[in-house]
């Protein structure tokens, strides 16, 4: 068991958390505070622990000057400030050597947030390279390091990893809450256990596909993965996104052969043209032309899967049905929703697109348990550990150490 906040000596103890603030935020606001609003119960307790917090977090892909600009945390701080009520300190700065001196004059209770850690990326790669320098300072500034970023665990980071070879380490209560959820609905699931795969490109969910297939009774795909599979068949995708590997068709083949009472592939779609934006139609999958592109799911595929559903009493999906960002392409997606809404299974949503969709279509209340983890969630599963994880330090640790 790793050691949790809980168990940790924290009464007056500067605190270093990592959060994962890595939110959507168009013209200075939030979009969605899901993520900052998943920290609040850490950093509540410490604030009870009478700590001296300081929050770690990134937030985007910075890999020039330019795009410092575009995603610097200040809007984080302020929404902070909204939701606990109380002033957030924020660092423009990230390795000043006035901080620890700044950080030693905080009063117990005072929070500070600094600047996004992947500005340290540009030009030198150093949050990114899990810099020793860096983590050193970055555990300098605090006496206990608490991890409560899952989304990030499975990178080899400064402010993940990094931190915890110079002091005590613990997990917060988001990353405690999201791996009991995940090892409990996942990794030993209440049969039968369906999975419903969508995404992109099969090379991308090869991995995650291979080690859900054993413990699956019913895989249902979509998307690209789907066409990927249907091309393996020998079916006529038309111009629809699908894997260009012979190799990996061959792989595919493999794996329906042995999973042939498992997987289930769409019956029908909706698909549109690689010339013409205006073109929608209703094919069966026998009838898609060399022009046409899968878009989304048809009748016939939703009332094949909705059997498999209806019998399951553990549900795991990851991706979508079709293109639901197109109002013309989104029904599958929407009756996907509907039937696991209305269903008696276990449902989890894991997977930063599947998760988005829930949300944007308005069914965040109607699943069991979405995953905050996005591809976390999906190595963990693939996996069955993260680094980010694997650096904290057991429970038994915890009577050694002098914090």
């Amino acid at each position: 068991m790793k050691q949790r906040i809980e168990k940790m000596d924290l009464k007056g103890k500067r605190v270093i958390v990592r959060c994962d603030y890595n939110v959507p935020i168009y013209n200075g606001k939030i979009v969605d505070d899901t993520k900052i609003v998943a920290s609040l119960d850490t950093i509540r307790y410490l604030m009870e622990k009478d700590c001296k917090i300081i929050l770690l977090s990134h937030l985007g892909k910075v890999k020039t000057e330019e795009d410092k600009e575009l995603y610097s945390l200040e809007p984080v701080a302020k929404r902070l400030k909204e939701l606990l009520g109380k002033e957030i300190y924020f660092s423009h700065t990230i390795l000043s050597p006035d901080l620890p001196n700044h950080v030693k004059s905080m009063l117990p209770r005072d929070i500070l947030l600094l600047e996004n850690t992947r500005f340290l990326d540009v030009p030198n790669q150093l949050e990114s390279n899990c810099d020793a320098q860096v983590s050193s300072f970055f555990a300098s500034l605090a006496d206990v390091f608490v991890m409560d970023a899952f989304a990030s665990a499975h990178r080899n980071h400064a402010s993940v990893t990094g931190i915890t070879k110079y002091i005590p380490s613990c997990i917060g209560f988001s990353v405690e809450k999201e791996l009991a959820s995940l090892d409990r609905f996942l990794k030993n699931p209440t049969h039968p256990f369906t999975v419903i795969m969508g995404g992109a490109k099969v090379e991308d969910k090869l991995e995650l596909l291979e080690a859900m297939l054993p413990k699956c009774d019913y895989l249902l795909l979509a998307g690209g993965l789907a066409n990927s599979f249907l091309k393996a068949l020998n079916f006529n995708i038309g111009s629809s996104l699908a894997t260009e590997s012979t190799k990996m068709i061959e792989k595919l083949k493999q794996i329906l052969l042995n999973y042939r009472d498992k997987l289930m592939l769409p019956l029908d779609a909706i698909v549109g043209s690689s010339y013409d934006k205006n073109y929608t139609h209703y094919k069966r999958i026998n009838e898609i032309t060399d022009n046409e592109v899968i878009k989304d799911v048809g009748i016939k595929t939703l009332e094949k899967y909705k059997s498999a559903i209806l019998k399951s009493k553990t549900i795991f999906l990851n991706g979508t049905l079709g293109v639901y960002e197109d109002m013309r392409y989104s029904n599958g997606t929407k009756e996907l929703f509907e039937t696991l809404k209305k269903c008696d299974a276990i449902t989890i949503v894991g997977g930063g697109d599947s998760v988005g969709a829930v949300k944007n279509l308005g069914y965040e209340n109607d699943f069991t348990y979405l995953s905050v983890g996005g591809g976390a969630t999906l190595k963990y599963l693939t996996q069955g550990h993260l680094v980010g994880i694997d650096a904290i330090m057991e429970e038994e640790e915890i009577e050694v150490l002098d914090v």
